[in-house]
């Protein structure tokens, strides 16, 4: 509060009194008014955002952007009176909002996470899973045509038919198991060259 209103005799105003005053003295161009505003109401505001159970830097955030609001939008205030009044509704309703948001943004521990979340592959373990998928079928594609035909029927069989195989392959039953175990030696040793012809 200025000197000037001390002499007056006006130190013992209510904050609504002094915040209005200055309020008044502010917009009538008086830039240190502002200050006093911030004196008689930044109390009152820490009470009402502390209120709502919020830590110190939480409470800060809220009364600064209360401030910042206020500055913003402070040519909207019509009646003097109801400054108070207007800083005191913003910061209950960013404590409010503030509160909503630290709630749904609480932390949950890795043990509650994975017995709420599917049984899933790591990203890492997808992408190696991946590679050795995309460095086997490259080494299936090294070897002959007959070859991959045999291993492709086999691999997503889970009982293979040796009687259909012979039929669709044109190979004897009796073959079948021997030409596999080469193809397989084919595959392995592309898989040991990296894949190449």
């Amino acid at each position: 509060m200025s000197e000037d209103r001390r002499a007056e005799g006006q130190s013992e105003q209510s904050p609504w009194d002094m915040a209005s005053g200055a309020f008044i003295a502010w917009r009538s161009g008086d830039a240190r008014a502002v200050d006093e505003l911030v004196a008689a109401m930044t109390p009152v505001l820490w009470h009402v955002v502390r209120a709502y159970g919020h830590d110190r830097e939480s409470a800060e955030d809220v009364i600064q952007a209360t401030w910042v609001g206020f500055v913003r939008l402070h040519r909207t205030i019509e009646d003097p009176q109801a400054v108070a009044s207007w800083l005191i509704t913003s910061a209950r309703r960013g404590a409010a909002a503030h509160a909503r948001a630290a709630r749904r943004a609480t932390p949950v521990q890795d043990e509650t996470l994975h017995a709420a979340l599917p049984d899933t592959e790591s990203a890492e373990a997808l992408a190696v899973l991946d590679d050795e998928a995309s460095r086997l079928w490259g080494a299936v594609a090294s070897v002959d045509e007959r070859c991959r035909k045999l291993l492709r029927v086999v691999a997503f069989m889970d009982r293979p038919d040796y009687q259909s195989i012979s039929q669709d392959l044109g190979m004897p039953v009796g073959s079948i198991g021997p030409t596999r175990a080469r193809c397989l030696a084919k595959v392995r040793t592309a898989l040991m060259r990296g894949g190449e012809r």
